[in-house]
């Protein structure tokens, strides 16, 4: 029944105009391990097709939103309170 319960969506996002934005989830605290790798400036990710969006430094588009870059790879959602050990 946890397992249920602490299952993370197979893509999720940020960005609250987003249709993969879910506050409820965000709130609770989610992390990334991207290729092995905790990753704290994830924009969104997806792990059926295997990538992240980043913040591209402080670089913002004409509409103020951040410019992102996708990175392709091996990606691991995780809650906080589900921490893996190191």
């Amino acid at each position: 029944m946890t397992e249920k319960k602490n299952a993370l969506p197979d893509r999720l996002s940020m960005d609250p105009r987003s249709e993969y934005f879910d506050a409820e989830l965000l709130e609770r605290g989610v992390g990334i391990l991207f290729n092995g790798v905790e990753k704290v400036n994830v924009e969104e990710y997806c792990m059926s097709e295997g990538w992240i969006r980043i913040a591209a430094g402080k670089s913002r588009d004409r509409y103020g939103n951040p410019m992102t870059i996708k990175l392709k790879g091996k990606v691991e959602p995780f809650l906080e309170e589900d921490r893996p050990a190191e």
